[in-house]
């Protein structure tokens, strides 16, 4: 039996992605065949239904071939593939900085999705990886935005999993990002934010709000180039609390707003497919000790920022 299957996972991904569960309606709640009822709920794929169906590749949670004969229960569900829809594809490749038995850590360019999620599920930092190097059971310790390019630390074993995501949960991981963002005269060399942020299903922007502070960012001008109203700075960030969309609600909220951000401080209508203005945000560095192994851990990114080359040597 694969890892995959033991994982609770009845069929083994395809491609990279994983096969979908579905919930079925209770007995005496829907049709009385499962066939029918998965028939009814998506009748925009029925040819790809009967297709997996004949084939085998609609299973119970035991691996069982679902037939019109398959009896329900209550609480039943059922698993099967469904094919993602069509994708602009994200013309930047991954690098890979580490890989051993516990952990893969990569260098995520600017513009692709750590998971699936949304219309982002082939062009997805983890399924490329699951299909290029062959690791089924590889799963993110942690996040990056999308637009967030840099260091992103995957986990290889399912029995050490919950170490290395604990340790991410509980805060006991040092990150440190590079920004380029508007520098006015008489911005403090160092700053520190500490607010309240909720992210609203839904809605784009993340929004700081009365309450007791979640979010927390130290915030250090490393250097500034120009003069007056284009004087812009490379300023080094130090979350201690990871929300979502936090440093570049922070930085906004500081009035220097990253540069090339597309939420704050307001929406922009950009065209899908457009990789010409990459957010200047960059996941430079990660530390921790080891949970497993108890060594120290650092890796760093090796890319850069386009509006400030070289801004790693600083």
């Amino acid at each position: 039996m694969s890892s995959s299957r033991r994982r609770g996972r009845p069929l083994p991904l395809r491609d990279g992605v994983d096969p979908v569960r579905i919930r079925l309606a209770d007995p005496g709640q829907g049709p009385r065949s499962i066939v029918e009822e998965l028939r009814r709920r998506f009748p925009d794929r029925l040819t790809e239904l009967s297709a997996a169906l004949e084939a085998g590749q609609v299973v119970t949670a035991d691996g069982a071939p679902v037939t019109p004969a398959t009896r329900r229960h209550r609480g039943m569900d059922v698993w099967m593939y469904r094919t993602p829809e069509p994708e602009i594809p994200v013309p930047f490749e991954i690098e890979v900085l580490h890989c051993d038995d516990r952990l893969v850590v990569v260098d995520k360019p600017h513009f692709l999705a750590t998971t699936p999620r949304a219309g982002h599920v082939t062009e997805t930092a983890l399924v490329r990886l699951r299909r290029d190097l062959a690791l089924d059971d590889l799963a993110p310790a942690h996040r990056l935005d999308r637009l967030t390019a840099g260091v992103l630390v995957f986990t290889v074993d399912p029995s050490h999993r919950g170490a290395y995501q604990e340790l991410f949960a509980a805060r006991r991981v040092t990150k440190t990002y590079l920004a380029v963002a508007a520098a006015p005269d008489g911005t403090p060399d160092v700053q520190e934010r500490s607010s309240r942020i909720v992210k609203t299903r839904g809605t784009l922007q993340a929004a700081e709000v009365d309450g007791e502070p979640d979010a927390h960012t130290r915030i250090t001008l490393l250097d500034t180039r120009g003069t007056g109203a284009s004087r812009i700075g490379l300023y080094r960030l130090e979350p201690t609390t990871g929300r979502t969309h936090q440093l570049r609600v922070h930085m906004n909220a500081l009035g220097t707003p990253i540069l090339d951000d597309d939420l704050y401080p307001r929406v922009l209508d950009v065209t899908p497919g457009d990789y010409s203005a990459p957010l200047q945000l960059l996941a430079s560095s990660i530390a921790f000790t080891d949970p497993v192994s108890g060594e120290e851990r650092r890796f760093t990114t090796r890319r850069t920022l386009d509006a400030w080359p070289g801004a790693n040597d600083l």
